[in-house]
């Protein structure tokens, strides 16, 4: 009822699964019959394939789910697109260095790395809000700017590049793990939770800037 093809492979990475996967549709629709079926996924290799096709799929809707939920709640809290934009951007910027600083340390995006990039958003949209939140707090009473900003900067700024630098540091211990997925974890975090941080102080008000109408708001 079963006979096995076996195929031993040099690595599991994600290239040469698809390539096998790849050969093996071509196999298949070279000979088709009604009295056999070719079947994927059998062995360690095939249960990764398919995990693997899950996580690319997954990613996507994932992504957006988070920064549709936490754009429409930021929406909803400030009542401004201008304020939205400017908080989100930040984020989205950190998730693309996020993929980028994965792909050039070779860690793969899988089941145990995917929730990272969605704690990064979570976490990262904390300090974009309390810089915004004191930011437009200062604007509404009239100051221009600039001077909203330093005031920004001197109060919430201060709680938020301690927490920022306070998180990285616990986070970066993990790099010295012989955990390999701690290690990496350690690695992505640190530089999310800083990313984050600088986005927040220094990009989002340099979006303010062009985005929010100073005299509108106050």
């Amino acid at each position: 009822s079963m006979t096995p093809m076996i195929v031993y492979l040099d690595d599991h990475k994600a290239e040469t699964l698809d390539r096998v996967i790849q050969e093996m549709q071509v196999l298949i629709e070279e000979y088709p019959s009604e009295n056999y079926e070719f079947l994927l996924a059998a062995g360690n290799a095939g249960v990764e394939a398919a995990t693997n096709q899950v996580i690319e799929k997954a990613k996507t809707v994932m992504l957006l789910s988070v920064y549709a939920v936490v754009s429409f709640l930021c929406l909803i809290t400030f009542r401004s697109i201008a304020a939205v934009v400017c908080i989100i951007t930040p984020l989205a910027l950190t998730s693309v260095l996020c993929e980028a600083l994965m792909a050039q340390l070779g860690i793969g995006v899988k089941v145990a790395t995917l929730p990272v990039i969605a704690l990064g958003v979570g976490i990262g949209v904390d300090y974009g809000i309390y810089i915004y939140s004191q930011l437009e707090t200062k604007l509404k009473e009239g100051l221009v700017l600039q001077e909203a900003y330093f005031q920004t900067l001197r109060t919430t700024g201060k709680a938020v590049s301690f927490t920022g630098v306070t998180l990285g540091i616990g986070v970066c211990t993990w790099i010295f793990s012989p955990i390999k997925f701690q290690a990496d974890m350690g690695i992505l975090l640190f530089f999310m939770f800083l990313w984050n941080m600088i986005g927040s102080m220094w990009l989002l008000p340099a979006l303010a800037r062009f985005l929010v109408k100073t005299k509108k708001t106050a």
